[in-house]
């Protein structure tokens, strides 16, 4: 990379790239423009989308507005069970609840079930004592929640979310399951952020029934929800999907099956070209943290959303997009390796890019 001596040209060096990947993107008909924008925008906490900052610099760009899908066709979904016990199933189960869906909760154990529905009793008080609820309202909610057995579960419900661990033989073990033990005309999502939706639903008799909802990280707070749909997914359960979102006050962008989706596909190449730069000499970490908060007026700088991230979180996304899309780009820079191989995986660890104390 050439030498870089101003904090605008190092905020400028890592623009650029995102900003012709989000073109590319968008020219191969994965995403509307609208939909990259929005994604950037909920998912990120970004002030603006790629295609906002073009149009701003004057670029030709494609008519952007609010992407709209007619959800006449939207079935009515009652029962949802959620699989899973960790922070993104107790969000989402939270967040259904919250819309009016009697949700089950299906843990690996008894134990775990109702460890998750006190932790979504827990997150409904505090919103009570921040104001952000009323008691009677939060009562109502948390009435709506129930554990259940799998097969139980499953045989109820009209929506099935799997929210377990990012493995691949574990989802494809459970999708069997669902398959087996769910209603007939139960739609299967999965919120996996990486893994192939197609594939999951491969192995069930109701393909045309599958669809990805990827929520993002706290559920109930944070807008976004990427809307994955394969080649053979219904429209109507694709409109339903929306339907659903909107329901619980969400933003549903869709796109399709295919690795990182839209916001990791976008985020982590440009982490991973900040890696770069600081390896290139340009800037110290604190240099290019500030460059883009200050310049691109983004919330985080990239090493500090690293460390948020997690190290080897983010290593391991780079490697599948590497895996998927065969771009040199998307190999993890070697310190990123080398800070995950020691073991300073960010926050989580007290070291990453930065240091924390306990």
């Amino acid at each position: 990379m050439p030498t870089i001596t101003t904090s605008s040209a190092i905020a400028e060096q890592l623009l650029a790239p995102y900003l012709d990947h989000a073109v590319r993107m968008y020219e191969s008909g994965y995403a509307s423009a609208s939909g990259i924008d929005a994604a950037m925008k909920y998912g990120c906490g970004y002030p603006k989308g790629p295609f906002e900052v073009l149009a701003e610099r004057g670029a030709d760009t494609p008519a952007t507005g609010p992407d709209t899908l007619d959800t006449s066709n939207a079935r009515t979904i009652g029962p949802i069970a959620v699989i899973g016990t960790g922070t993104m199933a107790t969000g989402i189960a939270e967040v259904f609840a919250r819309s009016g869906h009697l949700v089950m909760i299906v843990g690996r154990s008894a134990e775990k079930s109702a460890a998750a529905k006190q932790a979504i009793e827990k997150s409904l008080a505090k919103a009570v004592s921040r104001g952000k609820l009323e008691e009677a309202v939060a009562a109502e909610i948390g009435a709506r929640i129930e554990t259940s057995a799998m097969e139980e579960a499953a045989s109820k419900a009209d929506l099935v979310v799997e929210a377990i661990a990012e493995d691949f033989e574990a989802k494809s073990y459970l999708f069997r399951v669902l398959d087996e033990y769910g209603k007939d005309d139960a739609i299967l999502a999965t919120t996996t952020s990486s893994l192939s939706i197609a594939k999951l639903a491969e192995l069930t008799q109701r393909p045309e029934l599958v669809i990805g909802l990827h929520f993002f990280n706290p559920a109930p707070i944070m807008k976004l929800v990427e809307v994955v749909s394969t080649p053979a997914t219904s429209p109507e359960v694709v409109a339903t999907a929306f339907a659903l979102c909107q329901e619980a006050g969400k933003v549903a962008v869709p796109c399709g099956d295919q690795a990182g989706f839209i916001v990791n596909a976008l985020l982590f190449p440009y982490l991973n070209d900040a890696v770069k730069l600081l390896e290139s000499g340009a800037g110290t970490v604190d240099e290019i943290d500030a460059a883009v908060t200050e310049h691109l007026g983004l919330p985080m700088g990239p090493f500090a959303l690293l460390d948020v991230v997690g190290l080897d979180v983010s290593m391991a996304i780079l490697n599948e997009l590497h895996d998927a899309f065969g771009d040199p780009a998307d190999v993890p820079a070697a310190t990123l390796v080398e800070l995950v191989e020691k073991g300073c995986l960010g926050r989580k660890t007290g070291q990453g890019f930065h240091q924390y104390s306990a």
